[in-house]
């Protein structure tokens, strides 16, 4: 049973996704995190600096943003952009030039918000992909017909120089598809239509991308949310507008609760206070601890008190296993994104590794977030990559 939880308290809101009664994912939002991630702007080319192949753009936010050449040139495949090395940003933007842009990271106390001219706009089903013609599927979608199904439904149903990425709530379905799709184009042209009505004016802002619970509601269309449970009136109200005008919420009981700490009454508290724990032990006795740095996030696996049977081998592959388990539901209820490095005890066989890394690519398929895991290192650290859910003001 899947639940949302939505308490305000005066400037802070927090929101908890409960399955069974365990805090999968949580967020914190107040007035000073101020996000921008996914909003669409009219932005105005400020300083190109030509060493670094990027410029600053004025989005009209209090600090100037970031763009790279590759995040201007049209892109080749989903992974890489212009294939041309020697092209030059100066040859590409101009200072005063306008750009429609889209935030893809926020702004923290040291730099200004990353912004791109690759505009992704999310729907159900798909992600609308403008100005591109790539098509591609979720990996969580293994059947390679159903693979072969969605490319081609989708190819002969989106415009000419629209692109998408077919999701995984996709799996089976046809008429929904073409809805989504028919829905995010006509996004697109109103988008569009601003951009050219905005861009003479002093007004920056062209799209508002969803809040965290709107993106949560979107993302888990193919499941059922059995209630949404909020402390706020005005959250409520929202919320029960939202479920007036979409399908999504059709069987979900919205339920207010005001003056209850919602949090103590459904015994998901003691849950939130452990996000905030460096060390989490396992069952087996081993722990794990999770250290964030501003590059990337290490997570060290340790033995702990577990010390096993007479197979070395076996007793070391039990606590990576157990804790791969846990750095998966750690990873996504943290919401950590960026580059992930495990350093998980040293195993010696090769089997070992690879069924490791088995587990931990089939626990990061319950996470709702784009994972890439890329194996071990020739240090024999695990490296894989994540894209958090909600930016985290740093």
């Amino acid at each position: 049973m899947l639940e949302i939880f939505v308490s305000k308290k005066g400037e802070k809101e927090e929101i908890a996704l409960v399955e069974n009664g365990i805090l999968v994912e949580y967020y914190e939002d107040d007035e000073d995190t101020d996000r921008k991630e996914g909003n669409i702007y009219v932005g105005e080319v400020r300083d190109v600096i030509n060493g670094m192949q990027s410029a600053f753009v004025d989005i009209g936010i209090e600090k100037n943003s970031f763009i790279h050449l590759k995040d201007i040139l049209p892109k080749v495949d989903e992974k890489r952009q212009s294939a041309d090395t020697n092209i030059q940003i100066k040859d590409v933007i101009k200072p005063k030039q306008k750009l429609l842009v889209q935030v893809k990271k926020d702004s923290n106390e040291k730099k200004g918000a990353r912004v791109s001219t690759h505009i992704n706009l999310p729907g159900k089903y798909v992600v609308l992909m403008p100005n591109t013609e790539i098509i591609t599927v979720s990996q969580k979608i293994e059947d390679m017909q159903e693979q072969e199904r969605l490319i081609n439904l989708v190819k002969s149903h989106i415009s000419k120089g629209n692109g998408a990425i077919i999701r995984t709530s996709s799996a089976k379905k046809e008429k929904e598809i073409i809805e989504d799709i028919n829905k995010l184009e006509e996004k697109w042209k109103n988008i569009q239509n601003k951009y050219k009505e905005n861009s003479s004016s002093e007004e920056t802002l062209i799209y508002q991308a969803e809040t965290v619970v709107e993106k949560m509601i979107l993302d888990l269309a193919n499941q059922r949310i059995e209630n949404i449970i909020i402390d706020c009136k005005a959250e409520y109200d929202k919320i029960s507008k939202i479920k007036l005008e979409t399908q999504e919420l059709v069987n979900t009981n919205i339920i207010l609760e005001e003056n209850t700490n919602i949090f103590e009454k459904y015994e998901i508290d003691k849950q939130i206070e452990k996000i905030q724990n460096r060390k989490i032990w396992l069952k087996c006795g081993g722990f794990i601890t999770i250290d964030k740095t501003e590059a990337l996030t290490a997570i060290d696996v340790n033995t702990g008190k577990y010390t096993g049977g007479k197979n070395l081998e076996q007793t070391l592959y039990k606590v990576n296993e157990e804790a791969t388990i846990e750095i998966a539901k750690q990873i996504r209820l943290r919401d950590i994104g960026g580059i992930i490095i495990i350093d998980y005890i040293d195993m010696k066989k090769q089997e070992s590794k690879e069924k490791i890394q088995k587990v931990l690519e089939d626990r990061l398929k319950l996470d709702r977030s784009k994972t890439q895991v890329e194996g071990f290192t020739k240090l024999d650290l695990m490296e894989m990559t994540r894209k958090h859910i909600c930016s985290h003001k740093e």
